[in-house]
């Protein structure tokens, strides 16, 4: 039903538009006696063989919703009625920002993908706290956080130690967002050295805590192999958690969109199907030559389950959506882990 009749109509109208509409769509049905629990009944697969431990956690099934959807933290209650195993709320930054101007959204219809130039746009982090304090628990989230676009790079590391410090007590994971290119003056989050310093400055407020919360770093899917074995090194260095890849991709090479169309667009992050190879080959090099060292989360371009059992094979542990969840619909959550299933027989 979603793609016959509910994608058609959504896509007559302006991305972010219709991004805001289906949020408060959705917070209005299941104030609904019993639509939750038809969601659920329609979309969840509960079986203990999807579960999967990692980094401490146990999660009730491999495929989450990727950060940048619920920014603000408004509606993971709602959307863990579609099956998600975890949900990452984000880029939460320190202070609440309005994002870069207007049209920044922009679909690919023949490419079944996504340009975006938001500019990490939330509410800041008080307004993520106080809408993590209404948790019912359904649900593994995790907090991706950033910088403010006005910081200076003096002051990065700031910026991200006091997200993880204030939601430490509201995530069950956290993702150092270094690889967004949406951001302004960024150069130095790709810097090894630098990137270095981040994690051991977080790791340094995390181990204060009784209960240490995983860390994970999200890459992009445009690096050479000798940006991603200093990964791999930075990685074993720090002992951090894990790594997300990836983020969006600046690459437009073997798009179906018109020069025009694109130039039209202007720059942006490309998610979606066009970047599902480029992601795949960053998630096999890693765990390839790391000799599975440490758990990958595996998202960029799952618009199937096949797409989903790819990443898996190429050694993610975990998987996320966003793009295919919005080209495909919810059903894809259900269709992935019944995929996952199958494949465990």
């Amino acid at each position: 039903m979603y793609k016959l009749l509910i994608r058609p109509i959504f896509f007559l109208f302006d991305p972010e538009k219709i991004h805001h509409f289906t949020f408060s769509l959705i917070k209005f049905m299941t104030k609904i006696p019993f639509v939750s629990s038809i969601f659920r009944s329609m979309y969840q697969v509960n079986d203990k063989r999807l579960e999967r431990n990692l980094f401490g956690l146990t999660f009730k099934n491999p495929v989450g919703l990727a950060a940048g959807f619920d920014k603000n933290a408004v509606l993971y209650n709602e959307l863990a009625d579609f099956g998600f195993g975890f949900i990452e709320i984000g880029t939460v930054t320190p202070k609440g920002q309005v994002g870069n101007p207007k049209k920044r959204l922009f679909r690919l219809q023949d490419d079944k993908g996504i340009i975006n130039r938001m500019g990490f746009n939330n509410d800041g982090l008080e307004a993520a706290i106080t809408q993590l304090k209404k948790n019912k628990e359904k649900v593994i989230i995790g907090g991706n956080i950033g910088k403010n676009t006005a910081t200076k790079p003096e002051d990065y590391t700031a910026d991200y130690t006091v997200c993880f410090k204030e939601l430490h007590p509201y995530v069950d994971y956290f993702v150092l967002n270094v690889s967004c290119p949406n951001v302004s003056s960024h150069a130095k989050l790709e810097d090894a050295d630098y990137l270095k310093e981040l994690i051991i400055e977080v790791q340094k407020i995390n181990n204060t805590h009784e209960q240490q919360k995983p860390i994970l770093l999200k890459i992009a899917p445009d690096l050479n192999t000798t940006q991603l074995d200093e990964i791999i090194a930075l990685v074993a260095a720090t002992k951090i958690d894990g790594v997300i890849a990836s983020n969006t991709s600046v690459n437009r090479e073997g798009l179906k969109a018109s020069e025009a169309r694109l130039a039209e667009i202007g720059n942006g992050g490309l998610s979606g199907q066009p970047i599902k190879e480029r992601s795949t080959k960053v998630i096999q090099y890693l765990s390839k030559n790391s000799n599975k060292a440490f758990p990958i989360i595996g998202v960029g371009g799952i618009h199937s389950e096949e797409d989903a059992l790819e990443k898996l094979a190429a050694g993610a542990d975990l998987v996320q959506i966003y793009t295919g969840f919005i080209y495909e619909g919810p059903s894809l959550i259900k269709r992935i882990n019944k995929a996952v299933l199958a494949s465990t027989k």
